[in-house]
């Protein structure tokens, strides 16, 4: 059995190759991915922390087990929120082939899903990206999305202006940009407002993105939330968007989804599709350059096997 650590697992994982493997697993007739299950973890002192039991499997080859904490507020103590790794199972005999660091892996394959739908709904033409949030997932977003479009200006915000720019000297100099210009935003409104694709990547358990602001043409992308009391965007976002979901199953879980579907703002039959069915071309994608297309990816298991079938080779 082999461990791969936090190196070797981002060294397996180029954009390029990542986004091929979701895209391929999520059309793949032999992946199967049972539903997650999510456990409160009471700490003395804290509110909301979870335990994540994402399985999901390639019948006739592997299986990969995700165990994931999250503990939001370690971001005050200048930890991680979300801590993971991933066991990889023989899917013939069941027999234990060895584990790897989860963290980089989720960091990487999360918004390695939202760049396959961006590929699909976003304009062509897209220049300004704006990511919201300041964690590990944040410069990973930026990276991922400018493997599908090519960018010119790149904005970070964050309630802290400090870790917005952490982020942005972490993006300083990097090859997977295209060159783009990477700044840290100081008012998120006005960010929102001229941006062409809005990723946010929070804990949020109420709104940061305000719907009235979002311009015409813009792509939305929510991967933060992945309970029912957390929200990134409002209500008016759900009102003037087309939404798609990485699975109805997982991303109807989510607040952005399930507040607005239990309120009737938004219903199932509204949602436009779901990842496999983006990828496979039997759903419907962005209709003109004027629509607001919106994409929640709460993480399903086959993205994890699509990333660790790279790592483990």
């Amino acid at each position: 059995m082999r461990f791969f650590g936090p190196e070797e697992v981002a060294a397996a994982l180029p954009w390029a190759a990542l986004i091929s493997s979701i895209e391929d697993i999520f059309v793949a007739d032999n992946a199967v991915a049972p539903e997650r299950t999510v456990h409160p973890v009471e700490v003395p002192g804290r509110v909301d922390s979870a335990l994540l039991l994402k399985p999901g499997w390639l019948v006739g080859d592997v299986i990969a087990v995700k165990v994931v904490t999250f503990f939001p507020e370690n971001g005050e103590l200048d930890m991680a929120t979300i801590n993971a790794g991933v066991l990889l199972f023989s899917a013939v005999n069941g027999t234990l082939l060895g584990a790897c660091d989860g963290n980089v892996l989720t960091a990487m394959r999360t918004p390695a899903a939202s760049a396959v739908a961006a590929k699909r709904l976003a304009r062509a033409e897209a220049k300004t990206l704006l990511v919201v949030g300041t964690g590990a997932l944040a410069p990973m977003t930026a990276k991922a999305h400018s493997a599908v479009r090519d960018y010119d200006r790149i904005e970070v915000w964050g309630r802290s202006a400090e870790k917005a720019q952490l982020v942005v000297d972490s993006l300083l100099g990097a090859t997977d940009l295209g060159g783009a210009e990477v700044v840290a935003s100081g008012d998120l409104d006005a960010s929102v407002t001229a941006a062409d694709v809005i990723t946010c990547v929070t804990g949020a358990t109420s709104p940061l993105v305000k719907g009235a602001l979002v311009k015409e043409g813009a792509h939305i992308d929510l991967i933060g939330s992945f309970t029912p009391t957390m929200r990134e965007t409002d209500d008016e976002t759900i009102r003037r968007s087309r939404v798609w979901v990485d699975t109805i199953a997982d991303g109807s879980l989510a607040g952005d989804i399930a507040q607005p579907l239990a309120s009737g703002i938004l219903s199932l039959d509204d949602i436009q599709g779901d990842l496999a069915q983006l990828v496979a071309g039997t759903c419907p994608t962005r209709n003109d350059e004027t629509e607001i297309t919106l994409f929640k990816s709460a993480g399903t298991a086959l993205e994890d096997v699509a990333a660790a079938k790279l790592v483990f080779g």
